[in-house]
């Protein structure tokens, strides 16, 4: 009896307008909630199988529901150097910190959009929900090795703590310093010039290389030449390099190198100009300027000047800061001036954004609806940069939902209307017998 289907797509009706009043809700409820992606209701008739144009049976209509998990809101910007967002596509891969405590080397994956971490007091960066921020340590140079990019092999807890107190050793140093030409004359006292350069090694210590410069002096004209020899006070003032310097008396060229011959210690590279040391602190590569390089040692008028001198590492620090680049390395900054690579945050992307699983604390798990899941570079293949100092608000749009929310009681009322219909319909037929 149509009546009856009229009755059964009433309350099929009532159920819909339910189901979307419970999404409307709980959009309208995160809608100050970081991250949160907010739930569209779809409604999808049902049409029952033999109906004709004379004898017609109403089928109602059935609701399905989605999270918009591809939908980014807007980004606002924080104090906190660790709050991290995405603009663009792609996910933060975190675990639990329940996972990261047991150590039974079962560390499940799950994803975020935005965050907002501090270290807790093992120095893990954390959430307030307690899920801790996963990435790649880098070697101890600050460069970051490859890894798996589709497994969590790799992936582990950021933990900054371990970097509390850190050095930053001198491994490259580049020497601006002009000889005296007037030295390498017939008749000159031959004095030798000596240079004094403060590097840290390996441990942290401040250690010395002395530099002499000693010019070879003719019988008559001009040699243009200087033995170079290089002593280390970490080596215990041994001998680790010995040069001969021959310069450029051309129009073109003068006061130029010409030639290094290398009498001991590393070999000469005419390519980049450098020595490569073997110091007490550890290996520096010294770079004296390229054959013709007007911006390396040179030999010109009568004076010795050290016109530049620059290397790289600092002495022993502490950690003062932790922030988080577009690219997704993690730079410890310490209290002496350097900065140090310690981790790389990988963003994980998935063909179906849409289809991951939705839980609790705006996390989501990769399902077989959303794909297999990739792990890129920051700002690399389909992602977006991530943003520090930043969190992304809730895709909610309060003044939609409201207007939702108005159309939905409406629905509901007009389903309640035709079950009330059906209803006093009913008792007219019952009635017909009286």
């Amino acid at each position: 009896m149509t009546i009856s289907s009229s009755l059964a797509a009433g309350v099929s009706g009532l159920n819909a307008n339910a189901a979307n009043l419970a999404t409307i809700a709980d959009n309208i409820a995160n809608s100050s909630t970081y991250g949160y992606k907010r739930v569209e209701t779809d409604f999808n008739s049902i049409v029952i199988a033999g109906s004709t144009a004379t004898q017609y049976s109403a089928g109602g209509v059935v609701s399905s529901t989605r999270r918009l998990i591809d939908e980014q809101a807007p980004l606002i910007s924080t104090s906190n150097p660790t709050d991290i967002a995405i603009s663009g596509r792609g996910m933060i891969p975190v675990t639990t910190a329940t996972s990261v405590a047991n150590d039974n080397g079962e560390v499940p994956l799950y994803l975020m959009t935005t965050g907002s971490f501090y270290p807790d007091e093992n120095g893990v960066l954390t959430n307030e929900s307690g899920m801790v921020l996963m990435g790649w340590p880098a070697d101890p140079d600050g460069t970051v090795p490859p890894y798996p990019r589709d497994t969590v092999d790799g992936l582990e807890p950021v933990q900054v703590d371990l970097n509390q107190y850190a050095g930053d050793p001198t491994t490259r140093m580049t020497l601006g310093v002009n000889l005296p030409a007037s030295e390498t004359e017939a008749g000159s006292t031959g004095e030798a010039q000596v240079l004094s350069v403060e590097y840290f090694g390996n441990m942290g210590t401040s250690e010395t290389l002395n530099i002499t410069f000693t010019p070879t002096v003719p019988d008559d004209g001009s040699s243009n030449e200087w033995t170079m020899t290089i002593s280390d006070s970490a080596s215990g003032g041994d001998v680790v390099g010995e040069y001969v310097l021959t310069f450029d008396d051309s129009r073109e060229n003068g006061g130029t190198l010409l030639s290094v011959t290398t009498v001991e210690g590393g070999d000469y590279d005419p390519a980049t100009g450098t020595l490569d040391l073997s110091v007490g602190g550890g290996p520096i590569e010294l770079e004296i300027g390229q054959l013709g390089d007007p911006n390396g040692l040179t030999q010109l008028s009568d004076s010795f000047a050290p016109v530049s001198i620059n290397k790289n590492g600092s002495p022993v620090g502490n950690l003062v800061a932790v922030e988080i680049d577009e690219n997704g390395y993690v730079h410890a900054i310490y209290d002496v001036g350097f900065t140090r690579t310690i981790y790389q945050i990988p963003l994980v992307d998935v063909p179906n954004p849409n289809g991951l699983i939705a839980l609790s604390n705006q996390t989501y798990q990769v399902s077989p609806d959303s794909g297999p899941f990739f792990l890129w570079d920051a700002g690399d293949g389909p992602t977006g940069e991530i943003v520090g100092y930043a969190r992304e608000e809730s895709a909610t749009d309060v003044a939609a939902e409201l207007t939702q929310l108005i159309q939905t009681q409406r629905a509901y009322s007009s389903n309640a209307k035709v079950i009330q219909t059906v209803d006093e319909m009913l008792q007219e037929t019952t009635n017909i017998k009286r």
